[in-house]
């Protein structure tokens, strides 16, 4: 048993060091660029790209038990939350700083610094190898085999999944040589056509030449020598073009038949069960659950269904956030679940089952206590991700979705595993980069689940063309409801917005050349609209034409257009044309912006301007740790009064007004905790936010502070100022 433990172990370390090359490189490349830019906006989302690069790198190694690397993640992850709250100057000083620092973690993880494709050395077979689907592993063979000649029978080999996906891609551009096929033998088949039309109009002229009786008797033989001659000529072109369109019908046929074996034969070899993915996570959630003090049980569901290698190598890093988010907010405690009449050990759940449109679903669901929508929503109004006033028309599952925004997040305390708000951010991101969706059902007190619905490959899929404008666009099939034509009169406005009826529904009309600002054209009494719709949103586009239906090879953007809003990919029509394909999630998310970002920075500027300083009150014995909270909480911006213990702290408490307490646990006269059950059974302080930071880290320490009405507690041994801030920001 120990063995086989310590072959995984290896295996494991070499899926991981594999991993954090992508994320080091990522890291390394997106510093650079944020040196380099100017662009202020630019800078915040490359610093946003590599903040979650470290949240990613730091999950990944917390779940092969790494903790320097997770240590060194977490530092990394705190400078890089300090230089997107803008509390540090992005400076040279800076930027050698966490070129060295990402140059240590690099070294931790025994990686080669990061090269220029074209320098770096030819990796070992070690490195690169993975077993093809049930494949054995190699033997040697015995040198008296091979001196007889004859090779042992086997049914798999070993192959380096480079070769392989290199041998893929080569496969699937074979498609671009059947949608020319396709388009050569249309081309044949319209000059046919065009010929039958000819051929037609030339009988029916030649059967008339008795009518032209004023041709003189010397041209006579001329003209009917002309008819005969290209009668002659326009049934040898028809034959020879009959001849030629059912030899193109052959060769398509053929060509289709060779090409569609070789791709399915191709992915069949990429695929791998769910299992080979799922089978890190027992350890990881039984980890993270004994460090957060719960007992839960892992159930893995489906994990002999198939998918693409790349799709489950892309889809594991979201599933381990959904894992530790379950962990960290949706399992109570064993008390807490006895006390709410629930079995002691929590549960969670991975399904993984096939579904309609070759597609995957992976849900992962827990029996915990559910999303609190209400804490969801204040995180969200205190982020100005949406307005205070506007909260009370949201309806429960837009209200829901706002976890998906970069910075929310319901949890009170900063902790290794969560309270940054970045899990589910990156989670959405991942699933609709890979051409998914993600939705999420949760009911209080009985759990919560996420659906996540995924193609099975990720190169070739059926697509729609369309035009808007003069130009053309592909959509993916999956995402379009259903295309009709309308009438401009049945347009409705409904609070200056453009809107459809659809059956019992009423939908969001958008211009999709305004979405994708380019230039309209001319519109008739009735335009054709298309129904797209993607992560559970639903919205209605106007376009120009719809062209048809194909397949669809996908062909990335490359690193310098890694990123376009509104655009996934691009893609070769049968013409030979280069066509973008739509973000359909984008488009969503663009039809809905409504604010321009100038004037939220206007607002936001001016609310800045006028709105006094907050006042905190910090309560700390050390002297040492008391100037070092205010220099902190000052340099902030924030009016800082101290306290030595609870009972100078409940003293200016009752004699002045402030907006946050921060407060040490252990101190004489009156503890922290006793300071804070007194804040909270005095009506006029009861709904003053308390920070509570200590060296207690246990569970029930933390448990203890919660259940006496603190909104936010801080470990000091892992104290960094951005925790703090952060529990700030987010509390006042």
């Amino acid at each position: 048993m120990a063995e086989q433990d310590s072959d995984f172990l290896k295996r494991l370390l070499k899926t991981f060091k594999l991993e954090a090359q992508e994320h080091i490189d990522a890291l390394f490349a997106g510093i650079d660029e944020i040196e380099k830019s100017t662009d202020a906006a630019k800078q915040a989302e490359l610093i946003e790209t590599i903040f979650r690069e470290a949240h990613s790198l730091k999950g990944a190694a917390r779940s092969v038990n790494l903790m320097p690397i997770e240590t060194a993640c977490q530092t990394l992850e705190n400078t890089f939350a300090m230089m997107k709250n803008k509390q540090v100057a992005l400076n040279a000083e800076l930027f050698d700083k966490v070129h060295q620092a990402i140059s240590r973690l690099s070294e931790l993880l025994e990686l080669p610094p990061m090269q220029k494709p074209e320098a770096m050395p030819a990796e070992t077979p070690e490195q690169t190898e993975e077993t093809v689907p049930q494949a054995a592993a190699v033997t040697k063979i015995p040198q008296r085999v091979l001196i007889e000649g004859k090779l042992p029978r086997t049914e798999t080999v070993r192959i380096a999944k480079t070769k392989l996906d290199c041998i893929f891609l080569q496969a699937e551009e074979m498609l671009v040589a059947k949608l020319l096929a396709q388009q050569h033998r249309q081309d044949l088949q319209t000059a046919q056509t065009m010929i039958m039309a000819w051929s037609k109009d030339w009988s029916e002229l030649a059967a008339r030449q008795p009518e032209f009786h004023n041709i003189s008797a010397k041209l006579q033989p001329q003209w009917m020598e002309l008819i005969e001659r290209n009668t002659g000529f326009i049934k040898t072109l028809r034959h020879q073009l009959d001849m030629m369109t059912r030899t193109a019908d052959q060769d398509q046929r053929l060509l289709d038949k060779i090409v569609d074996d070789l791709l399915d034969n191709m992915k069949k070899a990429l695929m791998l069960p769910v299992s080979a993915l799922t089978e890190i996570f027992p350890r990881l959630v039984r980890d993270l659950a004994k460090d957060s003090g719960k007992n839960i049980n892992l159930d893995i569901q489906g994990g002999d269904i198939e998918a693409d290698r790349r799709i489950l190598e892309e889809i594991k890093d979201p599933l381990i956030h959904l894992l530790r988010n379950c962990i960290d907010h949706g399992i109570e405690t064993p008390a807490e679940r006895i006390n709410r009449h629930k079995p002691s050990q929590g549960k969670i759940t991975i399904a993984a089952f096939p579904c309609d449109g070759n597609c995957v679903e992976i849900d992962v669901s827990d029996d915990g206590a559910g999303i609190d929508v209400a804490k969801v929503k204040d995180a969200a109004a205190r982020l100005g991700i949406i307005k205070q006033e506007a909260l009370s028309r949201l309806d429960r599952k837009t209200a829901v979705d706002l976890i998906y925004q970069s910075g929310v997040s319901t949890n009170p305390a900063v902790t290794k595993v969560s309270g940054r708000g970045l899990g589910l951010a990156i989670v959405r991101e991942k699933v609709e980069q890979l051409g998914g969706g993600i939705t999420v059902e949760t009911q209080a007190g009985i759990g919560t689940t996420f659906h996540l619905k995924l193609p099975l490959t990720v190169s070739t899929y059926s697509g729609i063309a369309l035009r808007v404008a003069t130009q053309l666009f592909v959509v993916q099939t999956g995402s379009v409801e259903r295309s009709l034509r309308i009438r401009r009169e049945d347009i409705r406005t409904l609070e200056n917005h453009e809107t459809i009826e659809l059956g019992d529904d009423l939908l969001a009309l958008v211009w999709l050349n305004e979405v994708l600002e380019i230039a309209g054209t001319d519109l008739s009494d009735t335009v054709l609209v298309l129904i797209l719709a993607a992560s559970g949103k639903r919205m209605a586009f106007v376009v120009d034409e719809v062209l048809g239906e194909q397949e669809v090879l996908v062909k990335s953007l490359g690193p310098q257009l890694s990123r376009v809003r509104n655009i996934s990919a691009a893609t070769i029509l049968g013409s030979g044309k280069v066509v973008p394909i739509l973000n359909v999630a984008d488009l969503l998310k663009s039809a809905l912006q409504t604010v321009h970002t100038e004037i939220k920075k206007a607002v936001a500027a001016e609310k800045k301007r006028t709105e006094p300083k907050q006042t905190v009150l910090v309560v700390e014995d050390s002297i040492t740790s008391r100037s070092l909270l205010k220099g902190i909480l000052e340099v902030a911006g924030y009016d800082v009064a101290t306290a030595v213990d609870g009972i100078d702290g409940l003293i200016q408490l009752n004699n002045d007004t402030f907006d946050l307490v921060v407060s040490d646990v252990d101190m004489p006269r009156m503890s922290g905790l006793e300071l804070t059950a007194k804040i909270r059974s005095d009506k006029n302080l009861a709904a003053l936010p308390i920070v509570l930071v200590t060296a207690q880290e246990s569970p029930e320490d933390r448990e203890r502070g919660f259940a006496l009405g603190a909104n936010a507690y801080i470990v000091k041994h892992s104290f960094e100022r951005s925790n703090l801030l952060e529990a700030v920001r987010r509390l006042i």
